[in-house]
């Protein structure tokens, strides 16, 4: 047995050439003339001209997430909500004030509270974990309330 004599177990699969003369004479099943008759050549999708029209998105090719601010802005509660949302003497906590709606999560994280000292407030509060306001703090200290 010679190399050439070699056969493979499982045959080629023969793929159909198109345009070499042979049993379809002259055009071979591709029609006369244009653009799809010629050797060596395709129609462009029609998708790539909307695209290429589309701005380019400049950059390095860096992940835009890494560049949101979505955490960073405070929320703002006035002491005059807390003055009807709360009781005298109860604590006040970002936990506490999600419970009563007063604020919401941003995806899955708690957002940043501060209170300002807008409005009204007439009873003792216990403020912990929330950014203060100077006037804020005169006015709930004055009433003999805390702010941690």
């Amino acid at each position: 047995m010679q190399a050439h004599e070699v056969k493979t177990r499982i045959p080629r699969a023969v793929k159909k050439v198109v345009g070499r003369g042979g049993k379809r004479g002259k055009t071979s099943g591709r029609g006369t003339k244009g653009q799809k008759a010629r050797s060596n050549t395709h129609k462009r999708p029609q998708m790539r001209d909307t695209i290429k029209k589309l701005p380019k998105l400049r950059g390095e090719g860096v992940s835009r997430n890494q560049f949101k601010t979505e955490f960073t802005h405070s929320v703002i509660i006035n002491i005059g909500i807390l003055g009807i949302e709360f009781k005298a003497g109860e604590r006040v906590t970002p936990k506490i004030l999600l419970e009563k709606n007063l604020v919401e999560k941003r995806g899955n994280n708690m957002p940043l509270i501060k209170i300002l000292g807008k409005g009204e407030l007439d009873k003792k509060l216990d403020i912990r974990g929330c950014a203060v306001s100077e006037s804020a703090k005169a006015a709930i200290e004055k009433l003999g309330g805390t702010v941690k």
